[in-house]
C-alpha cells in the first residue's frame, strides 16, 4: 500500500466535486469501473481528504485536413477524455521525499542511455527514433522496442507512428527540410480576433511567440502590445495595438 506522508500544519480539505455533464459522467463511472475491477483502486469511505475529478480532452491520433489556403496539414484529432483528479491542496500538504522518485524522462533516459544522440531523443514523456535510411530507422526502431520489451514498458499504439518521412514533434513539423512550423497551429493562431482584454493579449503573445524564432523581428512587433500588459496602463485595443496585431497574423501566415 503507497502511503502519502503530510506536514503536520496543514487540516485535511474535503472539496466539493464539480458538476459534469451527463456525458462526462457516465465515462468517469465507466473509468472508475474500470480501475476498479483492474485492482488498482479501491473504494474507501472514512478518507479525511476529498479532491475533486476534473475531465479533459485527450488528442489521439492523427487526420490531414485542408486549411484556408488548400493545404494539407497534420492535424492531431481529440476523441477521447481524460479522467484526472485535482490534487493541487493535497499536494500543497504532502511532505516532501529526500529521494523522490524520478521523473519520466529521467526513467526513459536511463532506459535508453546506450542510445540518445546516436537513433533517438527523448523529450518528457515522447520519444523520437530516426535514422538515415529506411533500413537503418528500422534496425534503430528494432533495438528500441527490444528495449521496451525488456524494461515492460507499455507504448500507445494510437500515438505511435511508424516509418514516416515527416511529422509533428514538441509542436514543430520536421522533415528532411529541417524544423518547420505547425500549420495548424499557425491557422489557429491566424484566425483570433482582436484580444478584448490583458488576459487574451497576453495568450495570443504566447501562442505567437512560440513560433517567434520563424518571424522575424518578432520581439520588436510585439514590444507594442507588450506595453498593455503593464499594470499602470489602460487597457484600450487602439488603432496601433490593432495595426501591430495584424502585422504580428500577417507574418505568422507567411511561416
Amino acid at each position: 500500500m503507497h502511503r502519502i506522508l503530510l506536514e503536520d500544519e496543514f487540516r485535511p480539505v474535503r472539496q466539493p466535486q464539480r458538476r459534469l455533464n451527463p456525458t462526462i459522467l457516465d465515462m468517469v463511472k465507466k473509468e472508475v469501473t474500470k480501475l476498479l475491477a483492474a485492482g488498482i483502486i479501491y473504494p474507501i469511505f472514512d478518507s479525511k481528504w476529498v479532491s475533486p475529478v476534473q475531465v479533459v480532452p485527450k488528442k489521439t491520433g492523427m487526420t490531414v485536413v485542408r486549411n484556408q489556403d488548400v493545404e494539407l496539414v497534420p492535424t492531431r484529432v481529440q476523441n477521447s477524455w481524460r479522467v484526472c483528479v485535482d490534487y493541487r491542496r493535497l499536494n500543497q500538504a504532502t511532505r516532501k521525499d529526500h529521494f523522490p522518485l524520478p521523473f519520466i524522462d529521467q526513467v526513459l533516459e536511463n532506459i535508453f542511455s546506450d542510445l540518445l544522440e546516436s537513433c533517438m531523443e527523448v523529450f518528457m514523456d515522447d520519444f523520437t527514433v530516426y535514422g538515415s535510411s529506411f533500413d537503418a530507422c528500422l534496425e534503430s526502431l528494432s533495438r528500441v522496442l527490444d528495449k521496451c520489451i525488456q524494461t515492460n514498458l507499455v507504448l500507445n499504439f494510437e500515438k505511435c507512428h511508424f516509418m514516416v518521412t515527416h511529422g509533428i514533434v514538441l509542436g514543430h513539423l520536421v522533415s528532411s527540410r529541417g524544423i518547420e512550423v505547425d500549420k495548424a497551429k499557425i491557422d489557429i493562431i491566424a484566425s483570433l480576433p482582436y484580444p478584448a482584454s490583458v488576459r487574451e493579449v497576453r495568450s495570443f503573445l504566447g501562442h505567437a511567440g512560440f513560433y517567434r524564432r520563424f518571424i522575424q523581428d518578432f520581439s520588436k512587433i510585439a514590444l507594442s502590445l507588450s506595453k498593455l500588459l503593464q499594470k499602470e496602463v489602460e487597457f484600450i485595443f487602439d488603432q496601433p495595438y490593432q495595426l501591430a496585431f495584424k502585422e504580428s497574423l500577417r507574418l505568422i501566415r507567411l511561416r
